[in-house]
């Protein structure tokens, strides 16, 4: 537990100090140079920095099912807070995510989200959430592929909590597929309320595509209910595999 407080404290330490150096010279390049794309860069090596130092590795399983030549909605369950770091990296080199609104107190950061394509949303408050799936929609159209967590917050059991709606509307109204994934090993590396990372092997599970094309918004609840028995498979596999 000693060295995992150590080593989760130089994490913290090192991954601060590199956001605060290259996130400003970062944004400074992409709007120099129109080059958005050395935000992911910068922000695939912190999150390799962060793993490196905390101990945690991963592994990617059922990867000839991601998506090379279309954007998608990568789906996914939640269970600890490197789930969306460790996904960032894994799953597609420019990957977009769904946020939380609340990280836009971290000004800096926020900042970077927002430059990089990603979206905050606010589930408090109906009209805000939908014009953010609007918004995602047209991204997606656009061709940028997105992560969301249909959850919406850690579960603190291996149970899968209710779904969320937006982000199937959102894939819905772009017509992209939704790609079920399943993560293993968070839980045991970072546990609902501690700071303490444990270095541990995650197991990323990846799913056929679900098509949305012909879905209307009427039968997005049938969708939601093919998307969750599709990721609670992949969990019994993980589960099974470990």
């Amino acid at each position: 537990m000693i060295i995992a407080a150590i080593r989760s404290f130089a994490t913290y330490i090192a991954v601060s100090v590199y956001v605060a150096i290259t996130s400003p010279v970062g944004m400074l390049l992409a709007i120099i140079f129109r080059w958005p794309n050395v935000l992911y860069l910068l922000g695939h090596g912190g999150v390799r920095l962060g793993m490196g130092l905390a101990g945690i590795t991963f592994r990617v399983v059922g990867a000839e099912h991601l998506p090379v030549d279309r954007a998608a909605v990568f789906c996914c369950n939640h269970e600890s807070n490197i789930d969306p770091p460790i996904l960032f990296t894994a799953l597609h080199p420019q990957l977009h995510i769904l946020y939380k609104h609340e990280i836009d107190r971290i000004p800096l950061l926020a900042r970077a989200f927002r430059m990089g394509g990603f979206i905050p949303i606010d589930r408090r408050k109906k009209e805000a959430a939908m014009r953010a799936i609007e918004r995602g929609a047209v991204s997606l159209r656009e061709g940028n592929s997105f992560l969301i967590f249909p959850e919406g917050t850690r579960s603190r059991t291996e149970e899968l909590l209710p779904f969320k709606k937006g982000g199937f509307i959102m894939a819905i109204k772009a017509g992209a597929p939704i790609v079920p994934v399943a993560i293993h090993g968070g839980r045991a590396a970072m546990h609902k309320g501690s700071a303490i990372i444990q270095p541990v092997d995650v197991v990323i599970r990846v799913g056929e595509p679900i098509e949305t094309s012909g879905v209307t918004l009427d039968e997005r609840d049938g969708l939601i209910v093919k998307v969750r028995a599709a990721i609670s498979a992949l969990r019994d596999e993980n589960t099974g595999a470990r």
